[in-house]
C-alpha cells in the first residue's frame, strides 16, 4: 500500500550526515545484541542457577517479540511520526538492557529480553524509513551501503564483543557487561537524534491492526513455549493442546486478515501476497533457513564451552570464522545473484550443508580432541555458504510480487525471519538439551554425541532448502526503489548480512 508522505524539513546537508550514524548506531545496537548473547548464555546459567529454557527463552525471546511488532512498529512510526517513534524504541531498547543486566533472577532476564525485542521493533523500522525521506534518491545508494557495511560490522562484534567482556569481567560485572555496555550507546544516540533527526510521517498511514496483533502473538507463544518449556516439565498433555489450539488460531486469523483487507487494506499481513505461489513457498523456504543458522550456534556454543571446557572468548574468536565467510561472498551474491537468484539459494544452502555435515564428521570423530582451527574451518564454510544466499533471499522471495505489493511482501519476510530463528532455537533446543542431559559417560562426550546428533537437524533443513529452492521465482525480479521492512512502501528490502541470534 502505497501511503502519501508529510516531508521533513530539508535538513542541513551536514546534520543529515549525522542523522543517518545515529540511525545507523541503533541498527548496530539491535544486530550486536541479537548476537551478542549467544556466547554468554552458559555464563549466564552458571551465575542465576537458570535452566537450559531460560537459556533458549533469552536467544528466542528477543528474535520472537520482534518478529511479532516489526510491522506494527513500522505503521506506528507512519502514524505518529519516526522520528518519535525512533526515540521512543532506543530509550525503551536502552531501559530493558538495563533491566538485563541488573536482572537477579532468569524471569526477570527473560522479560527484559522479550523488552528488548519489542523496542527494537519500535527501533528498527525507522532507520530505513528515516534514510529514504532524508536523504535525495540518488543518495540512497550510499546510505545503504553504509548499512550494509554496518551490519556486517554488527555480525562481526556481536559474539566477539560478548566473548570478550564475559571473561574479562570488568568491574566484577562479568556476563552482565554484555547488556550494560548498551548504556552510553544508547543515550548518545537519543541525544544526537533529538537533535538532527528530521521528523516524517505519513498523511495516509493505514490503521493498526491490533486484533491480528493479539491473534498472531498469541498463536506464536502458544507454539513457542510447549516447545521450550516442554522438556523442563515432562511433555505434560496440556502442552499438546496449547500447541494445537496455537494452530488453530491461524484459522480465525487469516479469515480476519481477508475480510479487514477487504474493508479498508490495513491488514497485519495482506492475504492478496498468498496468491502467489512462489512467495507462499519463498516464506516457508526462508522461515526454514532461518530456524537452521541461528541454532547452529546456539548447539556449538554449548558443546564447545561445557563440552570442551573452552573459555567465552575462545568461542567467540572462532564463532568469527562464520561472518568473515559471509563477507567474503556476498558481494557475489549481491551483484550477480539477482538475475540467478534460485541458483545461488540453492549453491548458498548447499555449501550450508556441507559446512554442518564436516563439523558432524569432526565432532564424532575428534571427540575431546576437537581443535579451534577444525571448527573455525567448519564455520567458515557454512559461512561462505550464508553470503552466496542471504543478501538477495528476501528479493528472491518477492520476485513474481507486483511492486504495489512488494514493500508488504518485504515486511511479511522479515517478521518470518525472526519468527523462524526463534522456531528454530526452540526444535534444536529440545534435541540438543533433551540429548546432553541423559545417556551415559562423561560430561565430554554425552556433549560430543549430542552436538553431533542434533546437527543433523541443522543439515537437513539447508538441504530441504536447496531442494525447495526451484519453487523460487526464476526470473530477475524487477528494479525498484528500496523498501521500509514494515512494508509501507514497494521496492526491495535491504537485507541484514548476518542473522538475528548467530
Amino acid at each position: 500500500m502505497s501511503t502519501t508522505e508529510t516531508a521533513p524539513a530539508q535538513t542541513p546537508s551536514r546534520r543529515k550526515w549525522i542523522a543517518l550514524a545515529v540511525v545507523l548506531l541503533a541498527a548496530f545496537l539491535d544486530n550486536v545484541d541479537s548476537t551478542i548473547v549467544t556466547v554468554a548464555l552458559p555464563s549466564i546459567q552458571d551465575d542465576l542457577g537458570a535452566d537450559f529454557a531460560t537459556a533458549q527463552w533469552t536467544l528466542a525471546g528477543y528474535a520472537l517479540a520482534f518478529a511479532v511488532f516489526l510491522i506494527t512498529g513500522g505503521r506506528l512510526g507512519d502514524i505518529y511520526g519516526r522520528k518519535r517513534l525512533f526515540i521512543t524504541g532506543v530509550v525503551g531498547f536502552t531501559l530493558a538492557s538495563v533491566l538485563c543486566g541488573v536482572a537477579a533472577s532468569p524471569g526477570v532476564l527473560v522479560g527484559g529480553r522479550l523488552a528488548q525485542g519489542v523496542m527494537a521493533a519500535l527501533m528498527v523500522p525507522q532507520v530505513m524509513s528515516v534514510i529514504m525521506t532524508t536523504f535525495d534518491q540518488k543518495e540512497w545508494v550510499v546510505a545503504f551501503s553504509m548499512m550494509g557495511a554496518v551490519l556486517g560490522l554488527g555480525g562481526v562484534t556481536g559474539p566477539l564483543l560478548g566473548g570478550v567482556l564475559t571473561d574479562l569481567d570488568l568491574f566484577g560485572l562479568g556476563w552482565r557487561a554484555v547488556f550494560l555496555i548498551n548504556i552510553p550507546f544508547g543515550v548518545l544516540a537519543v541525544v544526537l537524534a533529538a537533535w538532527c533527526l528530521p521528523e516524517s510521517r505519513s498523511d495516509r498511514a493505514p490503521r493498526l491492526d491490533v486484533p491480528g496483533v493479539v491473534l498472531v502473538t498469541l498463536a506464536a507463544i502458544g507454539l513457542m513455549y510447549p516447545l521450550v518449556q516442554g522438556r523442563e516439565q515432562g511433555w505434560p498433555a496440556w502442552m499438546f493442546a496449547v500447541m494445537a489450539g496455537a494452530l488453530l488460531l491461524l484459522v480465525p486469523f487469516a479469515l480476519y486478515q481477508r475480510r479487514r483487507h477487504g474493508k479498508d487494506g490495513s491488514a497485519l499481513i495482506p492475504p492478496t501476497l498468498f496468491r502467489h505461489r512462489s512467495f507462499t513457498a519463498g516464506v516457508f523456504v526462508v522461515m526454514l533457513a532461518f530456524s537452521g543458522i541461528t541454532s547452529f550456534f546456539l548447539v556449538l556454543t554449548y558443546q564447545m564451552q561445557l563440552g570442551l571446557g573452552w573459555s567465552a572468548i575462545r568461542t567467540a574468536l572462532v564463532t568469527v570464522a562464520f561472518p568473515i565467510g559471509i563477507m567474503a561472498t556476498f558481494q557475489i551474491a549481491w551483484r550477480k545473484g539477482t538475475a540467478n537468484g534460485r541458483a545461488f539459494v540453492a549453491l548458498g544452502t548447499s555449501i550450508m550443508a556441507l559446512g554442518t555435515l564436516l563439523m558432524i564428521v569432526l565432532i564424532e570423530t575428534q571427540g575431546p580432541d576437537l581443535t579451534w582451527l577444525q571448527v573455525a574451518g567448519a564455520e567458515l564454510v557454512v559461512g561462505l555458504g550464508m553470503g552466496l544466499c542471504s543478501p538477495i533471499l528476501t528479493n528472491v522471495v518477492l520476485g513474481d510480487v507486483p511492486p504495489q505489493d512488494a514493500g508488504a511482501g518485504s515486511g511479511v519476510v522479515n517478521a518470518l525471519i525472526q519468527f523462524g530463528t526463534a522456531a528454530g532455537i526452540a526444535i534444536v533446543g529440545v534435541i540438543f538439551f533433551s540429548l546432553s542431559g541423559s545417556g551415559s559417560g562423561d560430561r565430554a562426550e554425552r556433549f560430543s554425541d549430542a552436538t553431533a546428533a542434533t546437527l543433523w537437524y541443522n543439515a537437513g533443513v539447508f538441504v530441504l532448502v536447496a531442494l525447495l529452492s526451484p519453487l523460487l521465482p526464476g526470473k530477475k525480479p524487477a528494479a525498484a526503489e528500496p523498501t521500509d521492512p514494515t512494508g509501507e512502501r514497494p521496492g526491495h528490502a535491504v537485507d541484514r548480512l548476518v542473522p538475528d541470534g548467530v
